[in-house]
């Protein structure tokens, strides 16, 4: 039998596009999706409930399972339950085999280049961040990437072949047509970069590219606070601010790319002048940096963003004052979300997002006054339960939600 992965990586270095457009599906393949499908989205099923999941008929669901547990894809298990509740043999269950595949997830912020390894259902293998000046040195970027690839390969030891690809996030609008970066005032350095393309020349890896705020709605969605919801949005307040957006649990990106720039929307007509042009924008209020700013104005001394967690837990009023205005002002941004999306859960991230209370109640008190009951009754305010990992581990998820179509495409049954 041919192994199934090694069809996977040769394709991906014949074409080292960012994102390889993939092959048809012929329905021979079809029934495999499914079943891959409905496994990755569960940790473990029963025969009787993929039937019930796939749609397919009973016969064609043993065949499919025969030709995956042949080739290393998925395991039996059997649901333990306990003695005194068995009435019989207990349920053979179905789950992905991890160690069959792996996935490189790879954030790229501001300040810091971080990778993880995980397995094929999202566990993470290998973790490592590196602080790094980002914005103005590209080159470095993606050559500290690279080595953080090699080695986490090598601390692992994990056959390069079995690497599905290498997804990333990066804190700048992405153009989804062409991979380019809308860095203009962001990532000065990256003016007319395309790095998925770059890093996919450097790695043999196929590479798919997001934005950090996308990369954090897939993370919550598939590990985190949004599990299981369709309709969510994911907002990220940091240095910039944006938000990621399920719609019926399909990711809204818009025409470029460009949906959810949240942080570009004007709460405050009069007031400062923000990188982007316009005046009194979101990110000129509620971002750390923005904060920090009107502090230091206040103080008439230096404000680090980075101390605004440590003056609220000191009970510095100021402080205080100061988070209750920015939630209040991301509540208003978030009401015209609301009325436009009509989202059942918002998940708040980011560096503000540790600030707790001391924004999320005006945050919720603000979107509640400025919307309509309707919408706002059964939207519920949370934060984020994955923290800083959330891009890195949603750049990874960008690769696992691929599995199904790529493992069936290549697999080939035993003879």
């Amino acid at each position: 039998m041919r192994c199934y992965i090694d069809a996977v990586h040769a394709t991906a270095l014949e074409s080292p596009a960012a994102d390889p457009q993939p092959t048809p599906i012929n329905l021979a393949s079809l029934g495999r999706v499914r079943v891959l499908r409905a496994l990755s989205s569960r940790s473990a099923l029963s025969r009787a409930e993929l039937v019930q999941y796939t749609g397919l008929a009973r016969a064609t669901v043993g065949s499919v399972i025969d030709d995956l547990i042949d080739a290393g894809l998925v395991r039996k298990t059997t649901e333990a339950t306990p003695a005194s509740a068995r009435t019989g043999r207990p349920p053979q269950l179905l789950s992905l085999e991890p160690r069959a595949a792996y996935a490189v997830g790879l954030d790229i912020g501001h300040d810091h280049v971080r990778l993880i390894l995980t397995d094929l259902v999202g566990t993470t293998l290998w973790d490592e961040s590196v602080q790094l000046a980002v914005d103005g040195d590209p080159d470095g970027a993606l050559s500290t990437a690279v080595e953080l690839l090699d080695r986490a390969i090598a601390d692992i030891g994990v056959p390069r072949e079995r690497i599905l690809g290498l997804g990333l996030g990066i804190a700048c609008p992405v153009d989804k047509a062409t991979g380019a970066l809308h860095a203009e005032g962001i990532m000065p350095g990256w003016l007319g970069m395309r790095p998925a393309e770059e890093l996919a020349s450097r790695t043999g890896l196929s590479v798919r590219i997001i934005n950090d705020a996308n990369a954090g709605v897939l993370a919550e969605r598939r590990f985190g606070a949004a599990r299981d919801c369709a309709n969510v949005v994911y907002l990220r307040l940091s240095s910039g601010i944006g938000a990621g957006v399920m719609c019926d649990g399909r990711m809204l990106q818009g025409t470029g790319g460009l949906a959810g720039e949240l942080g570009h929307v004007t709460v405050e007509p009069q007031g400062d002048v923000c990188r982007c042009g316009n005046r009194g924008c979101l990110e000129t209020v509620a971002s750390p940096p923005a904060i920090a700013a009107l502090l230091a104005r206040s103080w008439r001394r230096s404000v680090d963003g980075a101390e605004l967690t440590d003056l609220l837990q000191s009970g510095d009023r100021g402080t205080l004052r100061a988070i209750e205005d920015a939630g209040e002002a991301v509540g208003r941004a978030l009401a015209f979300t609301a009325m436009l999306l009509n989202p059942e859960l918002i998940v708040v991230g980011g560096d503000l997002a540790a600030a707790g209370e001391a924004l999320f109640e005006p945050m919720r008190r603000s979107l509640t006054r400025n919307t309509m009951a309707s919408h706002a009754q059964p939207l519920r305010i949370v934060p984020g339960s994955l923290g800083d990992s959330a891009g890195v581990r949603g750049a990874a998820a960008l690769v696992l939600e691929t599995v199904p179509e790529r493992l069936a495409q290549y697999l080939t049954p035993a003879a």
